[in-house]
């Protein structure tokens, strides 16, 4: 994943990629909470980034369940 994930471009992205990309960003997480167990992270905003694009991704696939729509200013 880039630094970070626009909504944007997970607006564009259809149910099974953004379950993907979810898949993807757990798994980063997870090896971030690793490194950072162990003493081996460098970059400790990393961890703040991938969570925030996980709750990003949680935030556009509760928006669909729910059938809302938003319009962002261009």
């Amino acid at each position: 994943m880039s630094a970070t994930t626009k909504a944007a471009e997970l607006r564009e992205l259809d149910d099974e990629a953004l379950v993907a990309k979810l898949r993807e960003a757990k798994e980063e997480l997870f090896n971030l909470r690793f490194q950072a167990a162990t003493g081996q992270l460098d970059n400790h905003g990393r961890l703040k980034l991938v969570r925030k694009d996980i709750a990003r991704i949680y935030t556009l696939m509760r928006e669909r369940e729910l059938g809302i729509e938003t319009v962002e200013s261009a």
